[in-house]
């Protein structure tokens, strides 16, 4: 019985301690689930599966196959629950879309069951507890992205004609010429944003800015089509936006979804001023800082009424 008591508690422990990792180096936004997690910056899922072992295998250190097929069944199983709620835009899961088609389901189920093993122990009662990851990018994200995420060419410059060379003037021009920029970070702290698959970004007018139709699916499957952090200033020194991003406040979130986020005109001005920026967006060079879980939860205490 004793034996028992410590296996559950060893294993709550593990669930429990991915939530600190918010604070690991890079500054991840990992969202936590029932059954494990949801790495929004590096794109996967994560979740432990545990196999206890027949009584009679009890108290033994050697491996045990049975334990350990189940520990994978379980893994397996929690995964699939964590990935049907992976959001895709504002409005649909994983399960609502996989829900409508036999098709996309059965897929899935399989790159669930093909996840893959980083950790594997042992217990000194023969139990096993297994760590399996899936990556919501590749073959998973070729299956969920929006279809009108198309592969985009490259976009050319357009090199104008040549003009005669003046003289330099003292007088500042009234059309300096826009900076390159080698990314865009958008800073979403502080308005609840929710992490998804196919993020939109829109001005106060509410034209589209930045969505499934600016980016190339080549970069949006291999990468997805932005990181999410919890860090503004590791945000903009992450080799994804590396060199000169464009850092943007985002004003709020559209509801009921909460993903997608507005931004002013003026700095919505900034991403239409030069072609260069069109291909910085259809590679997918985007992330998003937004609140820690930690704060999300302080968040909500301090709206909770006190008091009798």
């Amino acid at each position: 019985m004793k034996s028992r008591v410590l296996v559950v508690l060893l294993f709550s422990i593990l669930y429990i301690a991915p939530a600190f990792g918010y604070c690991a180096e890079g500054h991840p936004f990992i969202e936590q689930m029932e059954k494990g997690s949801i790495n929004w910056t590096e794109g996967y899922v994560e979740s432990k599966g545990i196999g206890t072992p027949l009584e009679k295998h009890s108290g033994k250190r050697n491996p045990n196959p049975k334990a350990l097929r189940a520990a994978k069944q379980d893994a397996f199983h929690n995964i699939l629950e964590i990935v049907q709620g992976v959001r895709i835009d504002s409005a649909i899961t994983v399960k609502d879309f996989s829900t409508k088609y036999d098709a996309v389901r059965s897929k899935v189920e399989s790159m669930a069951r093909e996840a893959r093993e980083v950790e594997k122990e042992y217990l000194s009662d023969g139990t096993v507890v297994v760590t399996m990851q899936m990556s919501l990018r590749g073959g998973f994200a070729q299956l969920i992205l929006p279809q009108d995420i198309k592969q985009v060419d490259s976009i050319k410059a357009i090199i104008p004609a040549q003009k005669t060379v003046t003289p330099k003037s003292s007088v500042p021009s009234d059309n300096p010429v826009p900076a390159l920029y080698t990314g865009l970070v958008v800073d979403a702290r502080g308005l609840g944003a929710k992490a998804v698959m196919s993020p939109k970004i829109f001005d106060e007018n509410g034209q589209e800015v930045y969505g499934p139709t600016f980016v190339s699916r080549e970069f949006a499957v291999q990468q997805g089509m932005s990181e999410y952090v919890i860090d503004l200033t590791a945000a903009q020194n992450r080799p994804r936006v590396a060199g000169t991003p464009l850092t943007v406040r985002g004003l709020r979130t559209d509801e009921p979804g909460g993903s997608n986020i507005i931004i002013s005109n003026a700095d919505a001005s900034k991403l239409k001023s030069a072609f260069e920026h069109l291909s910085f967006l259809k590679k997918c060079r985007v992330i998003i800082a937004v609140d820690s879980p930690e704060s999300k939860t302080q968040n909500k205490a301090a709206l909770r009424p006190h008091g009798p």
